[in-house]
Order: structure tokens, then C-alpha cells, then sequence
């Protein structure tokens, strides 16, 4: 009996509808979801995958050059920004292996350049982020020449450090990420091994693991085939935004999706630096009053979800990028972008939850509490973090708690708030009831003390007191403070002016939410100015 060609066709339809998808095709297909922002017009980002050690996925949206066309693959060559901080540690650790230094090593045994700051500052607190070393290019910022304004070289990074007078805090007593110290470790690593930072880590790391498509950014100059161009988004499409500097080490990886997940089977393989190699990679550093940090030898070991993670982010001009491991579960996943609006960790995270499913979790949040008014009032204020002395205020707008961002503060009980990003704020009353502190209690376990303060108003007269020129030698640059029409301005030549905004008395704050410190001698004269900008504190100027 022969079949009609309608009925052929239907029973074709009819199998096909009832076909399933595979699982990897559906894993495949909602990764696509995850990545569908990033088309034909736009850059975009590349995505690995591996399961034990072996590529489960490698897929790419988005062009690498919008010039030419030329669509994103996995194989497209992307910078990793600071995700490279975990391979200048691991040569660091293989030297250290080699006999050829110590990590408790002193840094001026290596760098005889840094000053004396009469502190024990070594190896292993540049590894950890606990230093103290100013970040350099904040420095060259405060000289007019940010980054990306100037081709960096290590040179001028040896010429700020040697310029410094002062740590940001003593060495092991507190975490602050610098990437000052990461490229001190990469000159480290040439000094003591007689060979280029690039080289040493092309034949020790990256060729033993096959990461073929691996360099660094040591010649912003140099022709590297298939690499992606970098690109920040603007109002009308989007900017060239090539990092055009020499300095590696801290940043400045070269690679690729699939080169990233050969380097985190190594974690499993032990090929490069074998079990003792990777144990130390992964030993988190301790402060000196005790407290074990969340970062490693540049690698973040911590939880995402309930799951262990260790895991590092990177930024670089218009370059983003993610690498992720969940030992426990064979699962790695990297991102690498060359689209600066494209938030890479949280893609990665996304890809991650698709492969662990439902091992991971969210913790049930503490019951929210409802407080009178009246309680809500007497939180609300200005406050100043202890350390920086970075002014932050808490006012009641709707009947809830927030900061100047308008991030909400859910109380779960009459002086403990929640913050939505898992840490608390717990503060700390006076006898007639109005907050004098808040500590806020961050999930990594650190705490910042913020003090309550009375919000400041000076008069003109007390304005023009602060007016002068400010010069420091640390930062080989002349500011200028003027009063004009009541309002106190910062100016530096050739084009920088803004103006300052008081907060509490003698600081005042600018339009990055740093703020500018005017110090007075015994008699109350204004002798010096300090500036603190996240990464470097108390850069001091005196007036002239």
C-alpha cells in the first residue's frame, strides 16, 4: 500500500515534534540564550567549558573586529586582564621550587629600588594583596597621566614605587588588591631567572600544557594574529578601546577560551609544579592578626552558591574576562570579551549554573523585621570609614534604609541591616539611642568600621584658608585649590578641574567619591593636603 506525499510528509512533522532535545543540545541552546545580547553588530565574548579536564563547550558571539566584520570564534586571541595574576604567581611558586628564591624573601633583596619603609614586606605579601605597596597606576593618574594615556612600562612603574614614602598600611595587616605588586613579581621572576618574564613563562607553563595561542602583552606593538579588537560601549555604538601599555604581569595575558581551560586541568594533572606546586597556589593568605583571606597566590578561593570556588576576574581597556573552577565537581567554565559593557563573571556564573544544576543554592535569607520610623531616623547620617576616612551616607527615603546609591538596607532586627550583597551592617548605639558607629560585616569575613561624623558647611573665610598649591614629590605633580564663588575647586594643568565637596570638617570629596584631606599644624594652619583614592592612601602634598 503505497503512502501519499501529504501523509509522508505528516508522519515526518509528526516525528519531529515529538523528537527531543538532547541534554548538551539544550545545555548548548540555553548557553546561546545566555549570549544572545551579542549579534552580528556588536563585539562579544568567547565561552569554554570542561568537564574533568576535558572541553564540553567552546562557542563565541559577537564580532572580534566591527571594522572588517570578522565574527568572534573561540579561538579568537582576547586579553584576560588580571586572570593573569594566577600564571605570574605560578612563576613565582616554580622559582620558588627551583630553590631560586623564597617566598618570605624581602622584596628589596630583588628590588633594591623600593624603598626602606622599616617594615618586613616580602614575596608572599605581594602574592596575597597584603603589601601595603601603592597601586602604581593610580599614582600616574594623579600625575595626569592615567592609564591608557601613556605607554607604561615597567620602567615607569619602578620610577613611582621607588617614589613612594609611605605604605598604604603595614605589611600583612590588611588585604587591598595592588597591581603594583604583581609587576614587581614579574620583574622578579626575570631578575632571578636571567630570562624575559614572557619567555620564562612561555617554556615553564605555557608550552608544557599546550597553551599554543598563550603570550603576553609585553609589546603593545607587536602583530598577533587573530587577536580581537577591545571595545567599550557609548551612547551612539562603540569606541576603540585597545590597552596600549607595556606593563605585564599584573594584567597583559594573551589567550584564549580553550587555552584558559588547558591551564585549569592542569589543577587536576599537576603537569606544571606537580601537587606541591598547586597546593601552594591555592593556600590562602593570613593577616597578622589571624584571618585567612579569600585570596591566594592570584586565584580567589571561595563559594559561589554553596559551591567551592576558585575563580579570578580581569579588566582591561575594553577587555573582560572571567576563569572559573568548582574543584569539587570537575566543572571549569572562561569567559573572555572583547566588549567592555559585557559583565563576564556574571556570564560565567550563569554557563556555571547550567552544568551544576541543582547542587547549587542560594542561603535562605534572615526574616526582614519592620522598625518604626523613628528607629529608621535615628540610623540615618553621615559616617566616615575609619581607615579611609571616605565619608558615606545613610538617609530614610520610602520608609526604608539606604545608602547614597539608594541600595537598600533590609533590617532583620533593630541594629543589624542586610545588604543585598550578603553582608550586614551592625550599628552600634549611643545612650540616647542614635547610631555613633556601623561595622559592616562583608561576606568574605573582613570588617570596615565607619564612624558616625556631623556633616560640614564651611564658611567662605574658612575656604580661603585652604586655597593654595600643593606639591608632591611622590606623585612628581602641583595641584591647585581655589575659591571662586563660594565653592572650593581642585585644578591641575593642563585641563583638570572640579570641584570639592565638603563632607565632614577638613575633607571634602570629589567626583570619584575619593576624598581630599586638608591637614593643620598645632596653631590651625593648613599645611598639608592628602588625598585618598582607593588603592593609595595619604598621598600627601605640602602646601606651598
Amino acid at each position: 500500500m503505497r503512502l501519499s506525499v501529504v501523509t509522508i510528509a505528516l508522519l515526518v512533522i509528526s516525528h519531529a515534534a515529538g523528537a527531543q532535545m538532547s541534554p548538551r543540545q539544550d545545555t548548548v541552546a540555553r548557553v546561546d540564550s545566555i549570549f544572545s545580547r551579542f549579534t552580528t553588530t556588536t563585539p562579544g565574548c568567547a565561552v569554554g567549558a570542561s568537564r574533568h579536564g576535558r572541553t564540553v563547550l567552546a562557542k563565541a558571539y559577537g564580532l572580534s573586529n566591527l571594522e572588517y566584520d570578522v565574527p568572534l570564534t573561540p579561538e579568537s586571541i582576547i586579553e584576560a586582564g588580571s586572570v593573569a595574576k594566577q600564571f605570574t604567581a605560578a612563576a613565582v611558586l616554580l622559582l620558588a621550587q627551583q630553590g631560586k628564591l623564597s617566598l618570605d624573601d624581602q622584596v628589596r633583596k630583588h628590588i633594591p629600588e623600593l624603598p626602606d619603609y622599616g617594615a618586613s614586606l616580602t614575596i608572599r605579601h605581594m602574592i596575597n594583596h597584603t603589601s601595603g605597596l601603592r597601586d602604581w597606576g593610580t599614582v600616574a593618574a594623579v600625575e595626569g597621566w592615567p592609564r591608557g594615556s601613556r605607554a607604561h612600562t615597567h620602567d615607569h612603574v619602578l620610577d613611582i614605587v621607588a617614589r613612594q614614602r609611605a605604605l598604604n598600611f603595614p605589611p600583612g595587616s590588611e588585604y587591598l588588591y595592588s597591581n603594583t605588586g604583581y609587576n614587581l613579581l614579574a620583574i622578579i621572576v626575570q631578575r632571578v631567572s636571567g630570562r624575559s618574564f614572557a619567555d620564562f613563562t612561555r617554556t615553564e607553563i605555557f608550552e608544557p600544557l599546550g597553551m599554543t595561542r598563550t603570550s603576553w602583552r609585553d609589546d603593545y606593538t607587536r602583530v598577533v594574529k587573530g587577536r580581537a579588537t577591545a571595545y567599550s560601549p557609548t551612547r551612539n555604538g562603540f569606541r576603540l578601546n585597545m590597552p596600549f601599555e607595556n606593563v605585564h604581569g599584573n594584567g597583559g595575558l594573551l589567550t584564549t577560551v580553550e587555552d584558559l581551560l588547558r591551564w585549569s586541568a592542569n589543577f587536576d594533572r599537576g603537569q606544571v609544579g606537580g601537587p606541591a606546586l598547586l597546593r601552594e597556589q591555592l593556600r590562602q593568605g593570613r593577616l597578622t592578626n589571624g584571618r585567612e583571606i579569600e585570596y591566594a597566590a592570584g586565584l580567589s578561593v571561595s563559594r559561589y552558591r554553596g559551591v567551592a570556588e576558585v575563580s579570578h576576574s580581569g579588566a582591561t581597556a575594553g577587555y573582560r574576562a572571567f576563569l572559573t573552577r568548582y574543584p569539587e565537581h570537575g566543572l571549569a567554565i572562561a569567559v573572555l570579551c572583547n566588549h567592555g559593557g559585557a559583565p563576564a563573571a556574571t556570564l560565567a556564573h550563569r554557563v556555571a549554573d547550567l552544568y551544576l544544576g541543582s547542587v547549587v543554592m542560594d542561603p535562605a535569607a534572615p526574616k526582614a523585621v519592620t522598625l518604626a520610623p523613628s528607629v529608621l531616623s535615628a540610623r540615618a547620617g553621615l559616617y566616615r570609614n575609619a581607615v579611609t576616612g571616605q565619608p558615606l551616607r545613610i538617609s530614610v527615603r520610602d520608609g526604608k534604609l539606604v545608602d547614597d546609591g539608594g541600595t537598600e538596607a533590609v533590617p532583620i532586627s533593630a541594629t543589624v541591616f542586610r545588604n543585598p550583597n550578603g553582608g550586614q551592617a551592625v550599628f552600634e548605639l549611643s545612650p540616647d539611642g542614635r547610631a555613633r558607629a556601623m561595622r559592616l560585616l562583608q561576606e568574605d569575613g573582613d570588617t570596615l568600621l565607619f564612624l558616625a561624623v556631623e556633616p560640614y558647611a564651611p564658611g567662605p573665610e574658612e575656604l580661603r584658608g585652604l586655597v593654595g598649591t600643593y606639591v608632591s614629590e611622590e606623585a612628581a605633580t602641583t595641584i591647585t585649590i581655589a575659591h571662586q564663588e563660594g565653592k572650593l575647586f581642585l585644578r591641575q594643568r593642563p585641563t583638570v578641574a572640579f570641584e570639592l565637596r565638603a563632607a565632614y570638617r577638613d575633607v571634602f570629596e570629589i567626583p570619584t567619591g575619593d576624598v581630599v584631606r586638608f591637614i593643620r599644624d598645632d596653631t590651625g594652619k593648613v599645611t598639608e593636603m592628602s588625598l585618598f583614592l582607593g588603592r593609595v592612601r595619604d598621598l600627601r602634598f605640602k602646601k606651598q
